[in-house]
């Protein structure tokens, strides 16, 4: 299986899951107000004069799937302003697997 974690403005969160949906992934979690420092800056969620947010996105699902996220994600991955990184993980049995 595949991990993906995306990390984009937090404006353009709708827009991603929009995305992903699109493609067929059933499952994911979102963190809103992600803070760091990337090509863009230090983001601070607890800025409360310059507030500019990220989101993160992160799902597990086979490998076929994640060629296709990668693939409608990877042109609009600008627009959204953030990155994707992906790595193998295992699925630890338990909660029903949402892929």
């Amino acid at each position: 299986m595949k991990r993906l974690e995306i990390v984009i403005d937090e404006e353009k969160l709708e827009d991603l899951i929009t995305l992903l949906n699109s493609v067929g992934i059933r499952g994911y979690t979102f963190i809103k107000s992600a803070g760091g420092l990337g090509s863009r800056g230090t983001r601070r969620p607890d800025d409360i004069f310059f507030e500019q947010n990220n989101a993160m996105v992160i799902l597990a699902c086979q490998e076929a799937q994640a060629l296709k996220v990668t693939a409608a994600l990877r042109p609009r991955l600008k627009e959204f302003g953030g990155m994707c990184l992906i790595s193998d993980c295992y699925w630890l049995e338990g909660a029903a697997i949402s892929y």
